[in-house]
């Protein structure tokens, strides 16, 4: 699907949205729920990687098919080593084959897994035959994907003797391993990080307990990013989201203050407000703890001339694609001076944008969502817009609800 957006009427927008839970959120509880069949979860996000999370803990035996679901790898992965009597096959999409998953399968193999590569070592497809796990301790590099720390966190209270995980280095991405831990948390598990090793105790069963899972703070970006491109006195009311969030990216609050943004909490929903117009020639953001927001802040920048210096970013290029790289690449369509190395991304003050851009999407369901904002500003073309229905199937419908013109082309 290719469609065609711009923004016909005047940039002041006064709307509400409903979002979905979260992706992230909606896959540790679903497996803390197979684990521990006491747990309800509510809101659960209508994603297709929640869809292939859920299908994938139903199965028992044959090949388990992911598709482009980076963290069903992840913790489907760790879910089915630590489940006696299953083997599986866990495989999905070609670009899912080539992404590293190495350091997870090893350190599952330190605690006694049986998990053979089909095909390319330390990439999958995975055979994994699932075993009693009774080692407790292991050690990981702290400066990877935290889906792998999670993945080990998840299975802990189910393992025999539980686990105590120390991480090597300069932890990154530490919002998503609290999030893995308040959610423990939340079922009775008993869990302490201090410094750099986790302990989580085991537990033969938990209490009735129900996950509400929170609405995904990554897709809301996207209302923050039209928000700022938006006239002064514009209102986007998004629910349902805590104050107190467990989720990384909802630093955004925080973020979008220098491009005139305010966050405003109540009954379990946020308003974003454009306050004043950005005052910033240059932003600078160290993003180690939310690398997913970068791309919808390069393209805010983008629309509002402003430069940026964005930072650890060192896990995007083993994402959906490369997003370093892409971003580049698609930033410069429109006229913009972007350098990237392996760990950054600097976008130069651009005034004038270049319009009727199209937009590649790279099989990353953020690359569609972060650009399509961009409409606001100029007329683009967005090619396998249906991308979107990785993490948030209802996102093109939501843009028209705020007034956006979406045509399929």
């Amino acid at each position: 699907m290719r469609l065609q957006l711009s923004f016909p009427s005047e940039k002041k927008i006064n709307k509400s949205i409903q979002i979905t839970g979260s992706k992230s959120e909606t896959n540790r509880s679903l497996l803390l729920q197979a684990l521990f069949p006491n747990v309800v979860v509510e809101n659960k996000s209508n994603s297709d990687d929640g869809q292939v999370m859920q299908a994938g803990l139903k199965k028992t035996a044959g090949q388990v098919d992911i598709h482009h679901a980076g963290t069903a790898m992840r913790f489907l992965t760790g879910y089915f080593a630590s489940q006696e009597g299953k083997e599986v096959v866990l495989t999905g999409s070609k670009r899912m084959k080539e992404r590293p998953i190495k350091v997870l399968v090893e350190a599952l193999r330190g605690l006694g897994a049986q998990i053979e590569y089909e095909k390319t070592e330390g990439c999958p497809p995975l055979r994994i035959k699932g075993k009693r796990l009774t080692k407790s301790s292991v050690s990981l590099p702290a400066n990877i994907s935290s889906q792998y720390i999670s993945s080990l966190l998840l299975i802990a209270p189910s393992l025999e003797n539980g686990l105590e995980l120390e991480l090597l280095g300069k932890i990154t991405s530490v919002p998503y391993i609290k999030m893995t831990l308040g959610l423990l948390e939340q079922i009775g598990v008993e869990t302490q990080f201090e410094g750099n090793l986790i302990k989580v105790t085991p537990v033969q069963q938990v209490d009735s307990t129900t996950l509400v899972v929170e609405s995904d703070w990554s897709s809301a970006s996207y209302f923050y990013s039209i928000v700022a491109m938006c006239d002064v006195g514009t209102e986007i009311q998004l629910s349902s989201y805590k104050e107190n969030s467990l989720q990384g990216d909802s630093v955004l609050a925080e973020i979008y203050k220098d491009f005139g943004v305010e966050t405003m909490f109540s009954n379990n929903q946020i308003t974003l407000k454009k306050k004043k117009e950005c005052q910033q020639d240059t932003v600078n953001y160290d993003l180690s703890n939310a690398p997913d927001i970068a791309q919808t802040i390069s393209v805010t920048c983008l629309g509002l001339g402003v430069g940026c210096h964005l930072t650890g970013l060192h896990t995007l290029p083993i994402k959906e694609t490369d997003r370093l790289a892409a971003m580049k690449t698609e930033l410069e369509k429109f006229g913009a001076n972007v350098d990237i190395d392996a760990e950054s991304l600097t976008l130069y003050s651009t005034k004038e944008i270049n319009s009727d851009v199209s937009v590649d999407t790279y099989h990353d369901h953020r690359m569609a969502m972060a650009f399509g904002p961009l409409g606001l500003c100029t007329s683009l073309k967005i090619n396998d817009a249906g991308v979107v229905s990785k993490s948030y199937p209802d996102f093109w419908n939501d843009l028209e609800t705020l007034g956006f013109s979406v045509d399929t082309m």
